[in-house]
């Protein structure tokens, strides 16, 4: 599918270079000398000037193509200096030769002392996948080096500390300024703590395509161009009733903005007709700001709303809802309704005190803090294993799951997960989740299955975000990504 691509996680890349080993007549260095000169060549490609080189390599096969690089650097008349740690001396076979062919060429192997000597670039061969838990403190210093140093850093495979499956730094963690990974796109580097640290990544897939393709991936990522996949012209004969229904719940007093904004999303992202049921005193404000919604007036009685339901394809519940006794009795009756839900904000966390399964096809939405309440955890457990805290939700809620923050995380019971490869710092502000309720509603709306609807709500909703951001990050708002919404949500006029 355009726009996507597969992510692999550390035992899948494993078998894959087992398997090409094994093909070569088991000369696995020949894959080590593969990856060391393209580490190389990424370095030229985008240091071309640098003259001291420090390659910081681990004992294991990530050491190995760092020593490949350093003799690469020594033969072509750079300053190299490779420094490890004085218990890290090669301890696989591949790792040994790689050192002893960099020796052999005049390298020579410094033992960490504190401090990585003047450089204009620096190397991480420390652990790359290797390593999924929090480094020792020798590791930890070494690591605080690297990250002190003023040279740009170049990580080979992945940012050492790094949890190339879950995306979290358990401990000390390489900030990288590029990151090429080997083989194939890895798990772990698309989401969370670890998208701090990646920096710009690069593939070298090391002519290993065909066994990658084989190969079963854990992942899709998916990037603005897939958008097109699932958002098609429309037929000439539409109508506003072919484009779906959806009904917008929520603001009570003191949040009538939050489902003007999902609204406004709802209708910018297509949806045919957008009701409102919201508080009497925001109508007005609705209306002022967008005339093309449907409101109506729910108060303390919620007179008409049963009607309301009934005429719903989809319903937006939470955005501004509260937990008071009014938005606790729309939830109630929202949930019992059977229509398909796209649930946001107080409706996750009155979801989260009840034990009522949701209607089929419903979609949550939660950010992590949302996500560890309806799991009964902590916020540091959803980060620690963003893929886990998704795929859980969906299996308990037996529904799909767009889990926020850096990498949003699509998950639904009888699917690999996807992750959105778009959104930036500037939409952390209050009011984006509304915005992205409305647009996954309007999707889910107009035909789009849930697990597909949420896919490409969250893909555009974090396009429009990138759009709106030209002019700066800080200051974004949501109301800034209205204009965008709608012209990404017709990807044929982009081409």
């Amino acid at each position: 599918m355009p726009g996507t691509c597969h992510l692999f996680d550390a035992t899948a890349l494993r078998d894959i270079e087992a398997r090409a080993a094994a093909s070569e007549g088991a000369d696995a260095f020949g894959l080590m000398r593969r990856a060391g000169a393209a580490a190389w060549r990424e370095l030229l490609d985008h240091w071309p000037q640098a003259q001291r080189i420090v390659v910081v390599c681990g004992p294991g096969n990530n050491g190995g193509d760092g020593y490949v690089l350093a003799c690469r650097a020594v033969t072509s008349g750079r300053q190299v200096q490779v420094v490890r740690l004085a218990r890290h001396e090669p301890r696989t076979d591949l790792a040994r030769r790689a050192c002893g062919e960099f020796e052999a060429a005049g390298g020579s192997v410094h033992a960490f002392s504190g401090r990585l000597a003047d450089a204009d670039l620096v190397v991480d061969a420390l652990f790359g996948i290797g390593l999924a838990r929090a480094p020792d403190a020798d590791s930890a210093a070494l690591i605080d080096a690297i990250n002190m140093h003023p040279a740009p850093v170049l990580a080979l495979d992945a940012p050492s500390g790094i949890d190339c499956d879950r995306g979290s730094a358990p401990g000390a963690a390489v900030r990288a300024s590029r990151t090429l990974e080997f083989i194939a796109p890895k798990t772990g580097l698309r989401t969370g703590a670890a998208l701090n640290h990646v920096g710009v990544t690069a593939l070298a897939p090391l002519d290993l395509a065909q066994l990658v393709a084989d190969a079963p991936a854990s992942a899709e990522l998916l990037e603005p161009a897939a958008l097109a996949n699932w958002l098609r012209p429309r037929s000439r004969d539409t109508h506003k009733g072919s484009n779906g229904r959806v009904l917008c719940i929520g603001g009570d007093f003191g949040s009538g903005g939050a489902i003007l904004l999902c609204a406004e999303a709802a209708l910018r992202s297509g949806a045919g007709l957008v009701d409102v049921g919201t508080r009497s005193r925001h109508v007005a404000a609705l209306l002022a700001r967008t005339p093309e919604a449907l409101a109506h007036a729910l108060d303390d009685d919620l007179a008409g709303f049963d009607a309301l339901l009934q005429r719903a394809d989809v319903i937006a519940l939470g955005p501004g809802l509260g937990q008071q006794a009014w938005g606790s009795e729309l939830h109630q009756r929202a949930v019992a309704g059977g229509k398909a839900l796209v649930l946001d904000a107080d409706a996750l966390n009155l979801a989260a005190g009840t034990t009522k399964p949701l209607p089929a096809g419903s979609i949550i939405t939660p950010h992590p803090g949302e996500a560890s309440r309806l799991l009964a955890g902590s916020t540091a457990e959803v980060q620690r294993d963003r893929y886990r805290a998704a795929r859980d939700l969906s299996e308990c809620y037996r529904c799909t799951v767009v889990l926020k923050g850096a990498g949003t995380i699509v998950a639904s019971p009888d699917c690999p997960p996807r992750v959105i490869a778009a959104g930036n710092p500037g939409m952390a502000v209050g009011g984006m989740g509304d915005v992205l309720t409305g647009t996954i509603a309007a999707l889910r709306a107009q035909g789009l299955q849930a697990f597909d609807a949420a896919s490409a709500g969250a893909l555009l909703h974090a396009a429009a975000g990138d759009a709106a951001a030209g002019n700066g990050e800080r200051g974004l708002l949501p109301s800034d990504l209205m204009p965008w919404l709608r012209r990404l949500a017709n990807p044929e006029m982009m081409k």
